[in-house]
């Protein structure tokens, strides 16, 4: 069963430093952690600010394509989790074909908030992920864990790597 969540915003890890895009089911507060790329957070992150560039960024002419050619994007769907690796799906719709095409959730979440298309996570992947282990290295694994969970909404202010 798919799960409609929202990016309810960016940090970066306090661990790894890395970013983490939080993707949460506004109707149980159930969150969803994904670590991503520096570039992929930027391209996130310009969005959900209401950023303009002077130029196409590469998920800006992406959407320019997909609009040209008259490709909707109906939903993106992350749909699985393996070795602490996400994926995802973008379902996409031309006249009457169906287009499915995968991608990193990363760039998947980039190009639904441009295209303003909805954002579904499987069941199965939220269940899986609350046992991930964020590093075996780390012994604060679940300190880490905790720390998300205790997020608030200003702790989603302008992101800054």
């Amino acid at each position: 069963m798919e799960i409609e969540m929202k990016v309810k915003g960016l940090v970066v890890d306090p661990i790894s430093k890395m970013p983490i895009v939080v993707l949460e089911n506004p109707r149980n507060e159930q969150i969803l952690p994904i670590w991503i790329g520096v570039f992929e957070a930027n391209a996130i992150a310009l969005t959900i600010e209401n950023v303009p560039t002077p130029r196409p960024m590469t998920h800006d002419l992406f959407k320019s394509f997909l609009e040209k050619l008259g490709i909707a994007i109906e939903k993106i769907v992350v749909n699985d989790v393996r070795n602490n690796t996400f994926f995802a799906l973008i379902h996409c719709r031309r006249a009457e074909e169906a287009i499915v095409i995968d991608s990193r959730p990363s760039d998947a979440i980039a190009l639904a908030l441009r295209m303003s298309s909805p954002i579904f996570v499987e069941d199965e992947v939220v269940r899986k992920a609350n046992g991930l282990k964020f590093d075996e290295k780390v012994e604060s694994s679940e300190k880490l864990r905790k720390w998300l969970e205790t997020l608030r909404p200003e702790d989603f202010g302008k992101y800054k790597m």
